[in-house]
């Protein structure tokens, strides 16, 4: 039987849109955080979660998965002291569990994901070398990668991520009743129509879509 897939949740961007003191992901969000939301709806799924970070949110990232299961990178470590970006993360990620059957990845930034999204994408990789999410025809988050990508994937580096990947091969969207694939947290609106929906019951971040 084919392994699963692991949920690889990217934690270690700077958020530089956020104009608060604390980092985005460490803002309250209901009873926790916006990374802590996103990993609790991917532990939900019963996929392994390994969580790509920073020492400045490692804190955050340890309280909800076991020390094992992050990846825990220097802010900038290229020859010239560049950030190495998205890409890189995906890398790590993805090489810190080589052995897994496929690779789902997704922002920290995106707490409204709901695990049945994720579970409907990673049902579908099997099938396909990209597998995506989209709601009405939008594509979204998670975006997931068969095992046959992995040479590429540990290769990525820069702030394009895999979008190159997603280009070059066959990619299919799953349609999910789920608004919050499309929805991260970039700004202090983002988060406080996030924290306004949560106050009404409503999780999914359907009015903070871009």
């Amino acid at each position: 039987m084919k392994k699963p897939p692991t949920v690889i949740v990217l934690a270690a961007g700077r958020g530089s849109r956020f104009k608060a003191p604390e980092h985005k992901l460490l803002q309250s969000l209901g009873t926790s955080t916006v990374l802590g939301r996103t990993l609790e709806h991917a532990i939900e799924t019963g996929l392994q979660v390994r969580v790509v970070t920073t020492a400045a949110v490692s804190g955050e990232a340890r309280r909800h998965v076991a020390l094992r299961d992050i990846v825990e990178l220097p802010v900038a470590t290229g020859s010239a002291g560049e950030r190495l970006g998205m890409g890189y993360s995906i890398a790590n990620g993805v090489a810190a569990c080589a052995d897994s059957g496929g690779w789902l990845v997704l922002p920290g930034d995106m707490p409204s994901v709901k695990p049945t999204s994720l579970l409907a994408v990673a049902a579908r990789l099997s099938q396909h070398p990209v597998v995506y999410a989209q709601h009405i025809g939008r594509r979204g988050h998670p975006v997931a990668f068969a095992t046959e990508l992995y040479s590429e994937l540990v290769q990525l580096s820069g702030d394009e991520g895999a979008r190159r990947l997603v280009a070059r091969y066959p990619s299919f969207g799953v349609e999910v009743d789920d608004p919050g694939v499309l929805v991260d947290v970039d700004t202090l609106d983002d988060l406080a129509t996030l924290h306004a929906l949560s106050t009404l019951g409503d999780g999914s971040g359907e009015h903070v879509q871009r």
